[in-house]
């Protein structure tokens, strides 16, 4: 059965100028890419992303301005019958110092996740596994330089 599978994804920059990553490895598949998920039924954009920042970080974030949704077909990297929807929000407020990052080994080899702190002007595509995170770190550095 071929499915919507919708993404919500937060850009949390930091008062340094730099933007947090999530290092990841899920089912025996290591990745980087920005903070966040998938919506559950009965979500919202905003309500899902605050949850995907909670699970994730421990944290409650305020949820700002939508940067980038992409309009063009995307399949997933781990179900080959879903179209991936992702929006990427800002994050206007988060208690930066309480966001668990590590210094750990990329790529990640134990499952799990994993965060750092990347400055802005070190940011490529190279960084990111996924298309979609690929496009959305080149715009997200051209509106932030």
């Amino acid at each position: 059965m071929k499915r919507f599978n919708l993404r919500t994804y937060a850009l949390i920059l930091n008062d340094k100028g730099e933007i947090l990553l999530s290092d990841e490895m899920r089912f025996g598949k290591a990745f980087t890419k920005f903070p966040g998920g998938g919506l559950e039924w009965g979500e919202g954009l905003a309500d899902g992303l605050k949850r995907e920042i909670q699970e994730e970080l421990g944290l409650d974030a305020e949820i700002g301005s939508l940067f980038y949704v992409n309009d063009y077909f995307q399949k997933s990297a781990f179900q080959s019958q879903d179209q991936l929807i992702s929006f990427y929000f800002r994050i206007n407020k988060i208690a930066f110092d309480q966001i668990p990052v590590t210094n750990h080994t990329v790529p990640l080899m134990e499952e799990g996740e994993k965060f750092r702190w990347m400055p802005v002007t070190d940011l490529s595509e190279e960084i990111f596994t996924f298309p979609i995170d690929k496009h959305v770190c080149m715009e997200f550095k051209k509106a932030t330089l």
